[in-house]
């Protein structure tokens, strides 16, 4: 009877080795091993396989808990409020490659205790908005401001809990949630990099209210709490943190349809509904030890990602297909049957947070690990990035670094990048613009160098806001980074 569990069992080790069977056989002296596995053993492996597995499927809401804790620990907003930044972000704000151009506002909503949620946009007559609204588990219910529902009118967003029945007043753009928590990430764009129009950017986002639908005839002030200055920790923990996350999100919010699957596996490793989630010190130390293999399979699967996504043939810069799968199945919420890309998710939210709505249409990314000659971007090494002149964009571009590791922004960095709109930017004759990465500026370039730190990898995000079609008809390429000697 043993031998039946072979096959399964070598699933297991495939996937936590980052090898399928094709690419490994088993020689006389393996098998016999499994043959002579006992079931206290076997069951540890499936244990692991599964927190592996619970790792990958719960990474968006994982994401969302973890900056949702950090607000709870670390400021005094609460659900239903406005948490925001008033300057732009630095290396304090270690959430998931974040933008360090715009002005963040990030309310949090929740509609268990309180019902529909009402959150009001201004329209875009003295300011722009780029945001989407998502539930628990980061799936866009809509996009705002002028790229979103609103069309820059601004408007009246209403979410749903799940199941309501109740009447719906009009006026609003309905949003049902599948959920009853979730976020809105909101950036206030800057007309430009000075500390008048920050402060405008700042004072247009502060327009904006959120309230339950049950005060909506006398609506209270909204509550806004600054974390600029404040240590905002949401990177993601690879060991028994992230299973507590994941139990929180387990125990308050409803199972999905798509996700009964999850159920028996969660259960196993010791998540189960109404029930807590006290793992004895064998277990927890199983799942420490899933948790870093889950981070080793995740990593390994983000770098081989990346490098293979090119965005324009030849290119070094990478905007991968699984990305765009996975913006497009959450479009819907995964209605298509056909469609659940799971591993592309969590792969996903290891990296960012948010999902928008329409993809492309107010902002667009290109991602970059390695240099032209395909090496790892080193702290310790100095980079320079030609950007030609005639950016496709509206509004504007920038070129963010983050740490390779923990996808946040470098820690103790005076500044984390640079943007078209940076004060005393040097712009070439040509109309391009040189930028330079590495531990020391070079020699009068410092208005368009980012530090590094010479001790780690790092990784690049460079943003369009406002995209145009050259960027999409590659008319208009981003060229590698190359090191500079």
């Amino acid at each position: 009877m043993k031998i039946c569990y072979l096959p399964f069992i070598f699933l297991i080790l495939s996937a936590l080795t980052n090898c399928t069977p094709k690419e490994k056989s088993l020689n006389s002296g393996e098998l016999q091993a499994y043959h002579t596995m006992s079931f206290s053993e076997m069951e540890q492996q499936v244990i692991k396989h599964r927190a592996v597995e619970a790792m990958i499927w719960g990474m968006p809401a994982v994401n969302l808990d973890l900056m949702y804790q950090a607000m709870l620990r670390e400021t005094a907003c609460r659900d239903n409020q406005m948490l925001y930044w008033s300057g732009l972000l630095d290396w304090k704000n270690q959430t998931l490659t974040p933008n360090t151009d715009v002005i963040y506002f990030t309310p949090y909503f929740d509609t268990k205790e309180v019902g529909p949620v009402v959150l009001e946009i201004p329209p875009a007559d003295g300011g722009a908005i780029v945001g989407t609204i998502m539930d628990a588990w980061q799936m866009p219910l809509e996009d705002i401001g002028p790229a979103g529902a609103d069309g820059g009118k601004g408007g009246k967003y209403l979410i749903l809990p799940p199941g309501y029945s109740g009447n719906l007043p009009s006026g609003y753009i309905v949003l049902p949630s599948l959920t009853y928590k979730g976020y809105a990430l909101i950036r206030s764009v800057l007309k430009s990099g000075s500390e008048e129009d920050l402060a405008k950017a700042v004072e247009y986002g502060k327009r904006m209210k959120i309230y339950p639908l049950s005060q909506a005839q006398a609506p209270p002030a909204t509550v806004y709490v600054d974390a600029a200055g404040v240590l905002y920790d949401a990177t993601i923990q690879y060991d028994i943190r992230f299973f507590e996350s994941l139990n929180r999100i387990v125990q308050y919010e409803p199972w999905l349809e798509r996700d009964r699957t999850m159920i028996d596996k969660l259960r196993m490793i010791g998540i189960e509904k109404g029930k807590p989630f006290a793992p004895d010190a064998e277990h927890a130390q199983l799942l420490n030890e899933a948790a870093g293999q889950g981070f080793t399979f995740i990593d390994g699967m983000y770098k081989e990602v990346v490098k293979g996504g090119a965005f324009a043939e030849g290119s070094r810069w990478s905007f991968p297909q699984s990305i765009a799968m996975v913006f497009k199945a959450s479009q819907d919420q995964f209605k298509d049957p056909n469609l659940y890309p799971v591993d592309a998710r969590g792969l996903l939210f290891s990296f960012i947070f948010f999902t928008p709505k329409r993809m492309g249409e107010g902002q667009f990314y290109l991602m970059a690990l390695v240099d032209k000659e395909g090496q790892l971007l080193d702290g310790g090494k100095t980079y320079k990035l030609n950007v030609p002149a005639n950016a496709p964009v509206r509004q504007y571009w920038s070129a963010t670094l983050y740490d390779l590791r923990t996808h946040a922004l470098i820690r103790e960095m005076s500044h984390a990048g640079r943007s078209s709109q940076s004060p005393g930017l040097q712009v070439n004759e040509d109309g391009s613009v040189d930028l330079y990465f590495g531990p020391k500026a070079p020699e009068g370039k410092e208005s368009n160098w980012t530090p590094t730190d010479p001790k780690g990898k790092f990784e690049i995000l460079f943003r369009f806001y406002g995209p145009l079609p050259e960027l999409f008809d590659k008319s208009w390429v981003l060229p590698d980074i190359e090191p500079v000697n």
